[in-house]
């Protein structure tokens, strides 16, 4: 495979964020850059642009709602490795977003349901306009019908956005779903590229991450071992040792894991776990097994299963990235 196209993002502390409310400190941050720019890693996603005042229960991390003069502080010199940021779709107050010229940030991502999309383009439009790279996220796409999917397409094909992602929200795709996906974003897209955000319920993110890449898609999500919302992400690791370019450098990664994560995961918990497998082999949101692992049943992997396959439970759990 040619990786000479292809480029990493991390989006450690913005998904990571989802497991500990996004508290993590400003020297782990600062240590995670430097390390990420040593191992030239293209993209580092630092949080979420998002805005307190449009979220209820805003009690967060401040990599929930970034502030251009904190982030000054946290990166005092930039490197290579550029800088992104997630928003939501009704939780960013585009007031709060200044010229990219003015902005520690390179790119803005916008993260919408195939519903939102007009909403999401209208975002889109606007950073474009303020100079920052772009990409349009659309979230659980194992639950968007056919037409509703083509339908979006045709707006976004239209639009100024730079990359379009293929999202696994539910870590329920095998390696044929993402070829298909990836075939048909080719065929209504031709002239987007296109991004690959992967969980990893089924031990299956990064085998799906590299097929994505070997069908020609640009931005690889990944995260430092794995962290991220539940099953977690594509490990940063195994992609920086995998693809095949000089400019990746594995050792930076290993030493911020031994200095920033191990300790970390004594913490909190994140990765490939049983009720996360459930609850991608059955197609559901993490949420109903972040729920179990939080509770005193945590273990009861069968009675779980049971719960969620039962004619009788109507859970409806849908959405999310």
């Amino acid at each position: 495979m040619n990786d000479s196209h292809v480029k990493i993002l991390d989006c450690t502390i913005r998904d990571g964020g989802l497991v500990n409310n996004w508290d993590f400190s400003v020297d782990f941050v600062r240590d995670l850059y430097y390390s990420l720019n040593a191992a030239g890693v293209e993209y580092m996603e630092i949080g979420y642009k998002n805005s307190p005042k449009l979220l209820k229960g805003a009690e967060a991390g401040p990599w929930r709602f970034l502030d251009e003069s904190f982030l000054r502080e946290v990166i005092p010199e930039k490197g290579d490795t550029k800088l992104s940021a997630l928003v939501d779709i009704g939780r960013v107050d585009e007031n709060d977003i200044l010229p990219r010229s003015e902005s520690m940030l390179d790119m803005i991502r916008v993260a919408c349901y195939v519903k939102d999309v007009d909403k999401a383009l209208d975002l889109v439009n606007k950073f474009h306009g303020y100079g920052y790279e772009t990409s349009l996220n659309i979230m659980a796409l194992s639950n968007v019908m056919e037409h509703d999917l083509i339908e979006a397409f045709q707006q976004i094909a239209g639009s100024p956005v730079d990359v379009v992602y293929v999202v696994d929200s539910f870590g329920s795709l095998y390696h044929r779903d993402i070829e298909h996906l990836v075939a048909k974003f080719q065929r209504y897209l031709p002239d987007k590229q296109l991004g690959i955000h992967a969980h990893n319920n089924m031990q299956l993110a990064f085998s799906n991450t590299l097929t994505a890449a070997e069908l020609g898609v640009t931005f690889l999500d990944a995260s430092v071992f794995g962290m991220g919302r539940a099953a977690g992400n594509c490990n940063t690791e195994l992609l920086v040792s995998f693809l095949k370019n000089p400019k990746y450098e594995l050792r930076p990664i290993l030493e911020v894991i031994e200095r920033r994560m191990i300790p970390l995961r004594e913490k909190v918990e994140w990765g490939y776990i049983i009720p996360y497998m459930i609850s991608g082999v059955l197609n559901e949101h993490p949420r109903v097994a972040m729920a179990l692992r939080a509770s005193e049943d945590k273990d009861k992997y069968a009675e779980f299963y049971d719960r969620l396959t039962s004619p009788e439970t109507a859970i409806s759990a849908k959405g999310g990235e």
